[in-house]
């Protein structure tokens, strides 16, 4: 039982694992935005467009409801919603672009990254014996070329 408890804590703890679970919690975040985005902002102006009805209201009545006599529905209403399937696949459209944007902006600043110079390796210590022993023969043949 603790080699199962150690093998979890290492794969818990490795970094794509908390990587992953922070990407996973700001998708959410970024997922509520982009909805918000819609429903708020983006289909009221479509849906005067529609002639201010709205995508989420479009539907296509197979068996209208019969209410009973307290009012309360004795038969529901059946209905294709298609509105809001349209309005699920403009939002997929949104977040999708959002996405390729942001993916974008990040292989950017990440190429950004790459072309900027790095410092060169420290030299092994071969090279530096090599580079003395070049040095002194350097010395030894200026005298005799005098």
């Amino acid at each position: 039982m603790s080699k199962f408890l150690s093998d979890f804590k290492e794969f818990a703890l490795k970094g794509n694992v908390i990587d992953m679970a922070v990407g996973v919690i700001v998708g959410g975040a970024f997922g509520k935005i982009v909805t918000s985005l819609v429903n708020d902002i983006l289909m009221p102006v479509i849906s005067l467009a529609t002639g201010g009805a709205g995508y989420k209201n479009l539907k296509y009545v197979i068996t209208e409801g019969q209410a009973a006599a307290d009012g309360v529905a004795a038969v529901e209403e059946v209905a294709i919603n298609y509105g809001l399937f349209i309005q699920n696949i403009v939002d997929f459209f949104i977040i999708a672009f959002s996405i390729f944007v942001a993916l974008r902006i990040a292989m950017k600043l990440k190429k950004k990254e790459k072309e900027a110079p790095a410092t060169p390796p420290e030299p092994t210590k071969e090279e530096v014996l090599l580079t003395e022993i070049r040095d002194l023969l350097a010395k030894q043949d200026a005298p005799s070329k005098q």
